[in-house]
């Protein structure tokens, strides 16, 4: 039985071009005998089961397409591709977050430039934190309690100098009262002048130094007769710069003698006793001494 796909003789093969060199002339196949080389339109070198390139895989014999070859192993190689690639990004990018957590965030500073240390706010002038601002004569008595005048004049040594007296008692040894001095002495300074007073005399009642007085008829308020014992006692007179409140000088001590009953005195009800004050001489020649 002849080829039925072979040319008729002398013809060229239809499945190839005429130009190929490598073309083979038809040949008779006998019935039972497998196919020569090659098949009608395919090249003829290359090695039994293997097909030139770019060719279809030939038909096994007995008609049957032999089996594709799994993709499994492609599949698996490129999945482990994947991890292993995912990995590394992973691990670079916890290596990033370890590193930023490692050290304080830096920041740079420019070349050359060196900061100066912080300095601390300056410290206030040294002052009296007591001081205050008067606004009337009797307000120049907080010198004697530790306070001081703001707006008091300028203390200068010498006899331009004005001043005032405050002086505690016995019963009240916290509260200080005005004691008068002689109004023609040129220190003296009227109420009103407080702003021109600059030196402030403090007279302290010393505790214990009560002695027996007088024995001082009075008539009291609701008529009623009364006895009262007037007491001596004595007092230590300092002097002080009104503006800051620094002593500047020591008068001494001061009696408060009770010769003789006054005409006007203070007295406690319950004891019927009073205190005699302080002498004016006295103060007024401790503050010619002081301003001399």
């Amino acid at each position: 039985m002849s080829d039925p796909y072979a040319p008729p003789p002398g013809q060229p093969d239809p499945y190839r071009a005429p130009s190929d060199p490598y073309a083979q002339q038809p040949v008779s196949v006998p019935p039972g005998s497998p196919p020569p080389y090659g098949t009608p339109g395919q090249q003829p070198y290359g090695v039994q089961g293997q097909q030139p390139y770019g060719a279809p895989p030939p038909y096994a014999p007995g008609g049957q397409q032999p089996p594709a070859k799994s993709n499994k192993g492609l599949i698996i190689g490129l999945v482990a591709g994947l991890l292993v690639l995912l990995l590394i990004l992973c691990g670079v990018g916890l290596v990033l977050l370890l590193n930023q957590d490692d050290d304080d965030p830096v920041t740079p500073t420019t070349p050359g430039r060196t900061s100066a240390p912080a300095t601390s706010a300056a410290a206030p002038p040294p002052g009296n934190n007591n001081a205050i601002t008067a606004d009337s004569s009797s307000d120049f008595a907080d010198v004697c309690a530790g306070g001081a005048i703001l707006n008091a004049a300028d203390y200068t040594a010498g006899g331009s100098a004005k001043a005032y007296v405050f002086a505690n008692s016995p019963t009240r040894l916290t509260n200080w009262s005005y004691k008068s001095v002689s109004s023609t002495a040129p220190y003296y300074a009227r109420s009103t002048e407080y702003a021109s007073v600059s030196v402030v005399g403090c007279l302290a009642f010393v505790p214990g130094s009560e002695a027996p007085g007088q024995k001082c008829e009075i008539k009291a308020s609701d008529g009623k007769k009364l006895t009262v014992d007037y007491l001596s006692s004595r007092y230590t007179l300092t002097f002080h710069a009104a503006k800051t409140g620094e002593k500047i000088g020591d008068g001494g001590t001061i009696n408060a003698p009770a010769n003789r009953c006054p005409s006007f005195l203070t007295y406690n009800r319950e004891t019927l006793k009073s205190y005699a004050s302080p002498d004016s001489g006295s103060i007024d020649a401790a503050i010619k001494k002081l301003l001399a």
